[in-house]
C-alpha cells in the first residue's frame, strides 16, 4: 500500500506542471483545485492502509480485510478519479485546462487508482460500489443537461462513464475493463478532433460544418458513440453491462442506469 500511495503521489505531482504551464489565474485556480483533491484522496489512502497494517498486520493490498479501511479506500479512489458524490472538482479543473492536458486528466490519470479499485473491488461493500455506481451515472446525465462549454460536458460525460464502470465492477471485473478501454479510446478521440479544430464551446462546434465537414461528421459520430447509441461502439459496453446486472437478479438498478444513459444521450445528441 505505501508504493502504491508513493505511486499515486508522484502521478499527482507530475501532471501540476503541466496544468500550470498557461500562466492563467483559471489554470491556476484549476492546478490548485486538483493538487487539494488528490492530496486530501492521497492522504486517506495512507491512513486507511496504516489503520488495515496497525488491526489486521499486513501491508498486502489483495489482503485490505478491516470493514473501515476497505470504505475509506474505496472513498479515496472514488474521489481521485471523481465518481459521484466526490465529483465536485472534476469539471471545474477540466474547464481551466488546454485541451491536451484535458486529455490526460480524463484518460491517463484514470489508470492508476483503477487499478487499485480493481485489485480491492472484491473485499469491498457491494452497496457501496452500487451506490457510486448509480449516482455517478445519474449526476454524470444530469449534469451535462445545461452546459455549453465542450470540456464540462466531457467532464459529466466522464462521471457517467466512471459510474458505469463501477457498478458492474463487482460482478465482472473484465467487463469495466472493456469499458475503461472504449471510453479512453473514444474520449481520446473527442479531445484529439476538438484540438485540432481549436473548438471549446457548442456554438463554435455550429460553425465548423463548412470548414472541415471530414473531422465534424467524426466528432458527430464519436459523440453520439460516447453517448452508446447503438450500432456504435460505445453501446457494447452498455449493453453488456445492463445484461449481466439483469443475470445478478438487480433489475431496479439496470432500469435506473439505462434511465440515466437516456439522460446523457440527450446532450449528446444536442
Amino acid at each position: 500500500w505505501f508504493l502504491a500511495w508513493m505511486g499515486l503521489e508522484i502521478n499527482t505531482m507530475a501532471i501540476i506542471p503541466l496544468m500550470a504551464q498557461q500562466h492563467h489565474p483559471r489554470a491556476t485556480e484549476a492546478t490548485t483545485k486538483y493538487f487539494l483533491t488528490q492530496a486530501t484522496a492521497a492522504a486517506m489512502i495512507l491512513f486507511a492502509s496504516t489503520m488495515n497494517a496497525w488491526t489486521m498486520g499486513d501491508w498486502n493490498i489483495n489482503q485490505i480485510s478491516h470493514p473501515l479501511a476497505t470504505t475509506t479506500v474505496t472513498l479515496a479512489l472514488a474521489l481521485k478519479i471523481g465518481l459521484a458524490p466526490m465529483h465536485f472538482w472534476l469539471p471545474e479543473v477540466l474547464q481551466g485546462l488546454n485541451l491536451t492536458t484535458g486529455l490526460v486528466l480524463s484518460t491517463w490519470q484514470k489508470l492508476a487508482p483503477f487499478a487499485l479499485i480493481l485489485q480491492i473491488s472484491q473485499n469491498t461493500n457491494p452497496a457501496l460500489l452500487t451506490t457510486l455506481g448509480v449516482t455517478s451515472a445519474l449526476v454524470g446525465g444530469w449534469g451535462g443537461l445545461n452546459q455549453t462549454q465542450l470540456r464540462k460536458l466531457l467532464a459529466y460525460s466522464s462521471i457517467a462513464h466512471l459510474g458505469w464502470m463501477i457498478i458492474i465492477l463487482q460482478f465482472m471485473p473484465a467487463l469495466t475493463l472493456l469499458n475503461l478501454t472504449i471510453y479512453i479510446t473514444m474520449t481520446s478521440t473527442m479531445f484529439l478532433s476538438l484540438k485540432i479544430m481549436a473548438s471549446t464551446k457548442i456554438n463554435s462546434l455550429a460553425l465548423a460544418w463548412p470548414k472541415t465537414p471530414t473531422l465534424t461528421t467524426l466528432i458527430m459520430l464519436s459523440l453520439l458513440s460516447l453517448g452508446g447509441l447503438p450500432p456504435l461502439t460505445g453501446f457494447m459496453p452498455k449493453w453488456l453491462i445492463l445484461q449481466e446486472l439483469a443475470k445478478q437478479d438487480l433489475p431496479i438498478t439496470a432500469t435506473i442506469m439505462a434511465m440515466s444513459a437516456l439522460l446523457s444521450l440527450f446532450f449528446y445528441l444536442r
